[in-house]
């Protein structure tokens, strides 16, 4: 996963923020799973009972506020906390794109950008492949080298196909088939 949401710009850490400045922790649930509500619940309250004015305490309590909503959130997502990562990561073009959709309320960009990546991917790995193809008679080096361009692309496709029907944490990209 890209970094995103452990990142201090990221959507975990903004809703903990917004927690913090409306004294509203119901702003920063939606982000854990039920279990890890009475967790966060007792950061949030050391947190606000830790300011005091004092702009480097308050900087401090904050940050020990984010990094247990961002631990328990990825706790529920089933991924390891590996800390807080700074603001300004890239978080590849997709991620944008995908927060813009949800924002304009219109997937059609998120959907141009994906499909437009996976023609170019099938199309360049097919064009090898049917390439190596016409040439694969020419000995056991051209055969093994049409070998690896074909199994390649079959097994990138099934991988593709795994982690399309994922879902939205399966990092395994088992298929969770729909019946049509």
């Amino acid at each position: 996963m890209p970094p995103h949401c452990d990142s201090m710009d990221g959507p975990v850490v903004l809703a903990a923020k917004r927690a913090l400045e409306a004294h509203d922790l119901k702003l920063a649930l939606p982000y854990v799973k039920p279990e890890g509500e009475p967790e966060v619940l007792a950061a949030f309250e050391r947190t606000i009972a830790a300011h005091d004015g004092n702009p480097k305490v308050n900087e401090l309590a904050d940050l020990y506020f984010f990094e247990t909503v961002v631990r328990v959130h990825r706790a529920g997502e089933g991924a390891p906390y590996t800390g807080l990562k700074p603001a300004g990561l890239g978080f590849g073009p997709v991620v944008p794109v995908a927060e813009r959709a949800i924002e304009t309320g219109s997937p059609d960009e998120l959907v141009q950008v994906l499909t437009d990546k996976v023609r170019h991917e099938v199309l360049e790995r097919f064009g090898k492949a049917m390439a190596l193809k016409a040439h694969a008679g020419d000995g056991v080096a051209a055969a093994r080298a049409y070998v690896e361009a074909m199994l390649g692309l079959e097994v990138w496709s099934h991988k593709l196909y795994a982690c399309a029907s994922a879902g939205p944490h399966d990092e395994h990209g088992e298929t969770h088939e729909h019946a049509e």
